[in-house]
């Protein structure tokens, strides 16, 4: 199971480097469980990377097509591998996957087919008005995504490991995989969840707050993913 730290800024993404970090996820923790960074925060998140890790890149929530596939466009050819879409007030499958299918356009046509998207569901879906887990799996799938992140929208509220049970999250990633979807776990994830997560069978956990000095708000320190890293497999940067 591979680490993903989500930083904001240059900084952090040195620290999660020497940390040991095997996936850069670039967030503005300030706006929301997906709020994006500028175009010119990811290509310094990028550049200090240096090729050595995937960097990845939340876009937000989408609601308009051209919109989102504009984003995509943007953040694939900036150098993003991967784009997260969140999709919070969208309740019909159809029109997820028409969103999520726009966002593949972009992103492949910014960055020459190198980018992917994963679909974001939300455990904690109807705070935000959102589909279900299962079917944000769905039209994942139809829309021909790389793959799936469930997180939690409410970043004050319960974590991941407090809304699913180890037997229904396992049933979900399970899904997933049938799918051909890589499959990612967040949602206020700490230390002594990594174990739950990779119990379920993902193939990343993603973090932010417990990587950083002062909570999720706070400063990404090395120290702290390292500590991460070591309850997670060892590395296979080859991994797609």
């Amino acid at each position: 199971m591979r680490l993903l730290v989500s930083v904001a800024n240059r900084e952090e993404a040195v620290a999660a480097l020497a940390g040991g970090a095997d996936i850069i996820d670039a967030k503005d923790p300030t706006t929301g469980p997906l709020g994006a960074v500028s175009i010119a925060v990811l290509h310094e998140i990028h550049a200090a990377s240096n090729g050595t890790r995937p960097v990845t890149a939340a876009l937000g929530d989408a609601a308009d097509a051209r919109a989102i596939e504009h984003a995509a466009c943007m953040f694939g050819g900036a150098g993003a591998m991967l784009v997260k879409v969140g999709l919070a007030g969208i309740a019909g499958v159809e029109r997820a996957a028409a969103l999520l299918a726009a966002a593949v356009r972009g992103a492949t046509a910014g960055s020459g087919g190198r980018c992917g998207v994963i679909a974001v569901a939300y455990a904690d879906a109807p705070r935000v008005a959102s589909l279900a887990p299962g079917a944000v799996t769905e039209a994942a799938a139809a829309a021909g995504t790389a793959g799936v992140l469930l997180d939690t929208a409410d970043k004050d509220g319960p974590g991941l490991r407090d809304l699913l049970s180890p037997g229904a999250l396992a049933a979900w990633v399970t899904r997933a995989h049938e799918a051909r979807l890589l499959v990612a776990l967040a949602g206020r994830l700490r230390a002594d969840d990594l174990g739950f997560v990779r119990d379920a069978g993902a193939d990343i956990a993603g973090v932010r707050g417990a990587a950083c000095e002062g909570g999720r708000t706070g400063r990404v320190t090395a120290n702290k993913v390292r500590a991460l890293r070591m309850l997670c497999a060892p590395p296979n940067l080859g991994d797609p």
